[in-house]
């Protein structure tokens, strides 16, 4: 195991106007907060009352950035997470301290992220520049609500639903939540995509002391298992980061809660209390036994609370006159936490294939070791491999004339043959014990004396006396009567169950490519039929426009054949001398026909060229058509795809012919904010205009992905109100 090291607690104090500078004071050394209080003259003279605190912590965060806190609170835990250290980042304090600003941040802006995306940010940046390791992340988010223990990524179409509640096991490894989903996430946009998943899924609630409060305690927990691509090392390590956004305390008369809210305050109260009286116990010495089961929340973080893990504590207060009661208790929390050791190790295991392999590969180096230092010893050829059947059949051959008397003894070669010569022992016995046995019904009849209800019929019968002595001796021609099982006894048929197949409407859409080829011979038939004309007639003009291009290709390396004829003769009669009759040049009749060949390839050729140009003009016109048609197929495809498989049953109803909604009404695209098109520009609109630059583009598309799956629904809740209506 590894060293005990103390919880590093630290305070955020929330940025306020009405800052209380005559009763908080901040150490030189940005460690220290001082809490001063003026004394309550209604007391009287005599007054003991404190008024003065000092508290030492880690750190004090005033006026820091979200940057500044996560470099200072949460990097260094997140890192070493990758090294097999567990690590938890917990945030306290009272209702609308900033606890949930300082884990989550603000979704809607990158700059204000918290320290949870900014963890997942740093975990795949981390993967990216180990190559060695082949590393998988994996989420899950748990919520606490009432003392009831919730998924908040249960909604995932892909997440199996939970049949028995969930419940906190405990097992030699740690504490686990059973029923709680656990999420692959291959990349920092899906990661992002489960953390505003989550976060649209949790319990909030509208009082005096904060608009958005949360009512429920929330650990996201990031689970990192880290093999070495080098085939021969088995060793791999695993590890977990709980980021625990714990709901606020609350005063019941400033908060001015009822109802559903004040049930709320009250579980929270009551689980924070039991946290306290964990914190206080693992911070005594002397106590044996923590309270860790008196509530879910201290016995989920059972692991976190002074186990294997580093621990970061993260106290959130207000900085105004009004709350110090509220902060002199979350301080002194913070307090009470950095006296909690914890004694965080590497978490190693082994890769049970790897081992197997690597065992295999030391082994066949050990018989070879063996193979020399036997040629050493000038032994004769040693077989360490297992026998094979033939080897075992000599060795049953020489067992059976050892016990015959024709064999003096068993050479002893190894250790594996005197194994299977012992082995061969027991074979041999058992085989002249069935021998025997099957010679005696042979020639007896043999009853179990055991059997009382054989040994009844074999008297009834007159074979044996009273006392179990044989009547006579046994001829041998006879035999034995027993007792048919009841599987086969005359009369009695087994039933065989028949089995039906039912066909059940499946729970997700096919796949597009299986729902295309049948929307093209349904309900697209006519588009995909001009579709084919058109394309057919492209091709057709495509083809004439290949023959067109060969042949002037032919044509023009005929020009070239012929004008190198004629300059040929050119220069032949130069060197001839050149005759001339009236003014006119003279030539032979060859060069004669050249020039006239000459002057019907060019003609050739400027037909051809001009009915290339008409068939490229005609093919683009015909590619124009067949995108179109494309085009159009598609999108009557997808308004099909998503009538047929994403809208309710009875919703259907109103798509059929003669209703009020004509097919293709209501496509999909049409229901979310943000078509198809505008989100692609969107998407090319982020990567290039984004203020924070491309590190951004993943928070800000898994954001929108969320903020798109959730219109929808509500759209479609909507539209199902609505038709009940």
């Amino acid at each position: 195991m590894g060293t005990r090291k103390r919880v590093h607690a630290f305070v955020r104090v929330k940025p306020t106007d009405d800052f209380a500078h005559e009763m908080i004071k901040y150490g030189g050394d940005n460690k220290t907060i001082d809490i001063h209080l003026k004394k309550d003259t209604r007391r009287g003279v005599v007054n003991n009352q404190q008024t003065d605190w000092s508290f030492k912590l880690d750190g004090v965060l005033h006026d820091a950035s979200q940057d500044l806190v996560y470099e200072t609170v949460a990097k260094d835990v997140v890192s070493q997470a990758l090294n097999g250290y567990n690590g938890t980042i917990m945030c306290y304090g009272q209702t609308g301290a900033g606890k949930t600003y300082t884990m989550t941040g603000a979704t809607e802006n990158y700059k204000h992220r918290g320290i949870l995306p900014r963890a997942l940010q740093q975990v795949f940046k981390m993967i990216e520049e180990c190559p060695t390791q082949a590393i998988t992340v994996r989420v899950s988010y748990l919520e606490i609500y009432n003392e009831s223990l919730f998924d908040l990524l249960s909604t995932l179409p892909y997440a199996e639903p939970s049949v028995t509640p969930m419940t906190i096991v405990e097992s030699p490894q740690g504490v686990f939540i059973k029923g709680l989903s656990v999420h692959l996430t291959s990349q920092e946009e899906d990661a992002f995509s489960l953390l505003f998943e989550g976060e649209t899924n949790r319990i909030i609630a509208s009082h005096t002391m904060n608009k958005n409060s949360s009512r429920s305690h929330c650990i996201f927990t990031i689970y990192v298992e880290a093999h070495s691509r080098t085939l021969s090392d088995e060793k791999y390590i695993t590890s977990k980061i709980n980021l625990v956004d714990l709901a606020g305390s609350e005063r019941l008369g400033k908060s001015g809660s009822e109802g559903r809210v004040l049930k709320e305050a009250t579980y929270i109260n009551k689980s924070l209390s039991f946290l306290e009286q964990a914190i206080i116990a693992l911070g005594d010495q002397k106590r044996d036994h923590i309270p860790f089961r008196q509530c879910k929340l201290t016995h989920a973080l059972k692991d976190s609370l002074g186990g294997n893990c580093n621990m970061v504590l993260v106290t959130n207060i207000y900085g105004e006159a009004a709350q110090l009661e509220e902060t002199l208790s979350s301080l002194r929390f913070a307090s009470r936490m950095k006296l909690v050791t914890t004694e965080p190790a590497i978490n190693e295991k082994y890769d049970a294939e790897r081992m197997v392999k690597n065992l295999e590969k030391e082994l066949a180096l050990l018989k070879q070791e063996l193979a020399i230092h036997d040629s050493l010893a000038n032994r004769t050829l040693v077989n360490y491999d297992p026998m094979d059947e033939i080897q075992i059949a000599e060795i049953n051959s020489q067992v059976r004339r050892y016990l015959e008397g024709t064999l003096d003894e068993i050479d002893i070669i190894n250790l594996r043959q005197i194994q299977e010569v012992f082995n061969q022992f027991r074979v041999v016995l058992s085989q002249q014990e069935q021998e025997v046995e099957s010679a005696l019904r042979r020639k007896y009849t043999l009853i179990d004396k055991n059997d009382f209800s054989a040994i009844s019929a074999v008297q009834k019968a007159g074979l044996v006396d009273v006392d179990g002595h044989l009547v006579g001796e046994p001829d041998g021609q006879g035999f034995g009567l027993g007792v048919a099982p009841s599987s086969t006894r005359p009369g009695k048929k087994s039933k065989s169950k028949k089995m039906f197949k039912e066909q059940l409407r499946p729970s997700t859409p096919p796949a597009k490519p299986v729902a295309f080829e049948d929307f093209k011979n349904e309900r697209g038939s006519e588009i995909n039929r001009i579709f084919k004309e058109n394309k057919s007639i492209l091709n057709e003009r495509r083809k004439r426009a290949s023959e067109t291009t060969q042949r002037i290709n032919a044509i023009k390396r005929e020009i070239d054949m012929t004008k190198e004829a004629l300059n040929f003769h050119k220069s032949l009669r130069e060197k001839q001398g050149e005759y001339e009759n009236k003014g006119l040049m003279i030539i032979d009749e060859e060069e004669f026909l050249l020039i006239l060949k000459l002057k019907d390839l060019k003609k050739q050729y400027r037909t051809e060229y001009q009915d290339l140009q008409d068939l490229r003009a005609e093919i683009q016109y015909c590619q124009h058509l067949v995108d179109q048609c494309r085009h159009r197929l598609l999108t009557e495809f997808d308004i099909w795809y998503n009538e047929s498989f994403f809208v309710p049953e009875d919703l259907q109803v109103a798509l059929k012919p003669g209703d009020s909604i004509r097919p293709g009404m209501m496509p999909l695209s049409r229901i979310l904010s943000l078509g198809e098109d505008d989100q692609d520009r969107f998407s090319r609109l982020q990567q290039t205009m984004l203020p924070e630059g491309p590190d951004s583009v993943s928070f800000y598309n898994a954001k929108v992905k969320t903020e798109q799956k959730h219109n929808y629904l509500k759209t479609m809740m909507g539209l199902q109100q609505t038709h009940r209506k």
